[in-house]
């Protein structure tokens, strides 16, 4: 099946075209023009989002998962469209998106049923007690509802599970919230057809139009307009440091403050303890060059950093890493701007001292090779930018000379999406004093696994302390991910036929 993009924004069930368009950057195939977008279609749209605000955000949860399932339902309608037009602009691999769009429709249905079960609502009632002395206490009742029109910016390395109808959409749209996407530019194609979708479900399920909009890139100040719009009361981004940080004061500083949910990437160190390493050294070298690599590391959760003890472990470790990164050859990456930063990055390593090279390959144009490093634990501590996150196929082994440095270098890590111990039987000792650490530090602590692969269910969290994130107490993946949509109200001495229909 071939699809061809019109290149148009849609805007509360509108596709409208503009007299400024932007090329699209395939890594394969024509490239396409879209519409820029513009500040006045941010108004538009968050405009109809308001308004549709007063219908949708008072729908039946079965209103809203009927919608979450029709909108998976289109998509996998247009399953072989989506895969030809995401592989050519961001030169993922067929079998990648395919598995991306079984995680994106398997989102949208998990949330369909999260809210049919209507858990998530936090019902709680505190009975009148009018006896009560000194004081009687009213009758009391608590709900989460929906806090209104939310604005989504697509991301560049998930083109589907993680932009138009991504998690935060899908998170939203389940709180009865209305979703204005920013499309990313490096996938304004899939965006399109995905937004298609979720039109063709709108309609089907009869909904007012501007429940969905979505804006196309190529330009800041469309972003900029969008947090900053008054109607727009949170905002989901993943992304870059830099970008979201920006976008995170814009936020704050409205007149209305609004959260900032913003994932902004980490470098997921993983600790690889003595028994483990006495057992497997050569087992997890192997392990974590695949892991490193996968997808040209562009994955926020990227194993990007392996502290180890120093000694002939170590070195078993480094070898089997290194032979197993000299068999990965060039990959694709989803831009020749995140190409180029991968470049930087690895020049911004090589500038240092402190840092030795293990195994280094040159990378040209938009792909991307393997590179190894290795330091101290002194030498990291007291160099901030080796801590600083490299969007790619980049590791970095750092050596201790004992437990103990390792829970030293832990304390100085800032804020990680994850971290991984690495350990056997005889290393649970060692384990439980690196634990206190990882939990401040991070959003998800394993033991013996690679981070990368981020399982949609009840009980993930994928988000931690800043920079890994903006708001520590919310997870972008998994059923949790409503909270951030939703706010408690209560209830006092309200007759029932006033009452909600879910706290009756």
């Amino acid at each position: 099946m071939t699809f061809t993009p019109h290149g148009k924004h849609l805007i509360a069930g509108d596709w409208v075209g503009g007299a400024e368009t932007f090329q699209s950057e395939p890594a394969h195939g024509s490239a396409h023009a879209f519409a820029v977008g513009t500040v006045d279609l941010v108004d538009r749209a968050c405009a109809a989002a308001e308004e549709a605000f007063w219908s949708y955000g008072y729908s039946t949860r079965e209103t809203r998962a009927d919608f979450l399932d029709a909108i998976a339902n289109e998509i996998e309608a247009r399953a072989e469209a989506i895969t030809q037009i995401g592989s050519q602009e961001t030169g993922l691999p067929e079998a990648r998106l395919q598995g991306e769009r079984g995680r994106t429709v398997g989102q949208l249905r998990l949330f369909a049923n999260h809210i049919r079960k209507g858990d998530y609502l936090d019902r709680r009632h505190d009975a009148a007690l009018p006896d009560r002395q000194p004081l009687p206490r009213p009758d009391i009742r608590l709900m989460e509802r929906p806090i209104g029109p939310v604005a989504v910016f697509g991301a560049s390395n998930f083109p589907l599970a993680f932009s138009t109808a991504g998690g935060d959409t899908a998170a939203a749209l389940a709180a009865g919230c209305p979703v204005v996407v920013k499309g990313h530019s490096a996938h304004p194609g899939t965006g399109e057809i995905v937004a298609e979708a979720v039109h063709a479900a709108i309609k089907s399920c009869n909904l007012h139009p501007g429940v969905f909009s979505l804006i196309q890139g190529g330009r800041r100040d469309v972003g900029s307009a969008l947090v900053t719009h008054p109607l727009i009361k949170a905002v989901g981004f993943t992304g870059s440091l830099a970008g979201g940080r920006a976008l995170f004061d814009l936020c704050a500083a409205r007149p209305e403050p609004i959260p900032f949910f913003g994932e902004l990437g980490s470098v997921n160190p993983m600790f690889l303890l003595p028994e483990a390493m006495a057992a497997r050294a050569e087992a997890l070298g192997q392990g974590w060059a695949g892991s490193l690599t996968m997808g040209a590391g562009q994955f926020c959760t990227n194993p990007g950093i392996a502290v180890v003890l120093d000694g002939a472990d170590a070195d078993k470790f480094v070898a089997a890493t290194t032979a197993a990164l000299e068999k990965v050859g060039p990959q694709t990456m989803l831009t020749d701007g995140i190409a180029k930063a991968y470049r930087d990055g690895k020049d911004r390593f090589e500038s240092r001292n402190a840092v030795r090279k293990v195994h280094t390959t040159p990378s040209a144009g938009r792909e991307a090779s393997p590179n190894l490093y290795e330091t101290t634990a002194d030498a990291y501590l007291q160099d901030h930018a080796l801590g600083e996150e490299v969007f790619g196929p980049l590791g970095l082994i750092v050596r201790v000379g004992s437990v103990e440095d390792m829970a030293r270098l832990a304390r100085g890590f800032e804020g990680q999406l994850t971290a991984t111990l690495h350990m056997d039987a005889g290393d649970l000792g060692d384990a439980q004093k690196l634990l206190p650490v990882l939990e401040r530090k991070t959003g998800r602590v394993l033991v013996n696994g690679f981070p990368t692969g981020v399982e949609v269910c009840d009980a993930m969290v994928h988000g931690g302390p800043y920079p890994a994130s903006t708001n520590f107490g919310a997870t972008s993946v998994g059923t949790m991910a409503i909270r951030r949509f939703l706010r408690p109200v209560s209830y006092q001495n309200f007759p029932v036929a006033l009452l909600p229909a879910d706290l009756q």
